[in-house]
């Protein structure tokens, strides 16, 4: 299974930016698809996670200004994100979790900056 991600960036404070991260491969439909962030000195989070079926999990910090979603068929997920902040600086991680495997993207450089 691959995943390649793309859509990072600089931004703006309030501006936005699309991600995208299509995974290819052995792929079946029990799967979670989202984003993780890591910014320097910090670890890891999960910003957002969404099942095949559509259930959606977000960090608190970006509730009501990121969204997440997936086209099942094309096995990419997306996240939407508005009104960013300087502190959503950070390489964004996308992942797909199959049972006990989980698979990772390449980072992709978000940046939110005057």
């Amino acid at each position: 299974v691959q995943l390649q991600a793309s859509g990072g960036g600089l931004v703006q404070p309030g501006g936005s930016l699309r991600l995208s991260c299509a995974a290819s491969g052995s792929i079946f439909s029990r799967n979670v698809m989202g984003w993780y962030r890591q910014a320097p000195g910090k670890q890891r989070e999960l910003v957002a996670a969404i099942t095949y079926g559509g259930i959606t999990n977000y960090v608190d910090s970006v509730k009501g200004r990121f969204t997440i979603s997936r086209d099942n068929a094309k096995n990419t997920v997306y996240l939407q994100m508005n009104s960013l902040k300087p502190e959503d600086t950070a390489v964004y991680y996308c992942y797909l979790g199959m049972g006990a495997d989980n698979y990772w993207g390449q980072g992709t450089q978000v940046t939110v900056s005057s």
